[in-house]
């Protein structure tokens, strides 16, 4: 099985900067994608960012201003979000793309997410 734990979350002006991390454990696993998810109250999950192989990829709305970053050798995933705007306000979830070695399957992962409040 694989854990993700978030940390970095929390309440910030608009403009301001906020960085997020999670980290991957467990064992016996290998990750391919790393990325976030974030829902903002009363409305649905929405994709945010992505990276795998070294390819990064973004929600049209946080491009130029959220930085997505991986660490392979530590299995964690960093974003990295400036010029933030009240509507980032979500809660934000890692997650991650993995396969159990022993098994050869392949799951979704998710943390339990950090909240970011933007304020106005």
């Amino acid at each position: 099985q694989v854990q993700l734990v978030e940390s970095g979350g929390g309440l910030v002006q608009a403009g301001g900067s906020l960085r997020l991390s999670c980290a991957a454990s467990g064992s016996g696993f290998s990750i391919n994608a790393m990325g976030w998810y974030r829902q903002a109250p009363g409305k649905q999950r929405e994709w945010v960012a992505v990276t795998t192989s070294g390819i990064s990829s973004y929600v049209d709305s946080v491009k130029g201003r959220f930085t997505i970053s991986r660490d392979n050798a530590k299995n964690t995933v960093t974003l990295q979000m400036n010029s933030l705007k009240p509507e980032d306000t979500a809660v934000y979830y890692c997650y991650c793309n993995a396969r159990v070695i022993a098994t050869m399957n392949s799951g979704t992962y998710w943390g339990q997410g950090t909240q970011v409040t933007v304020s106005s």
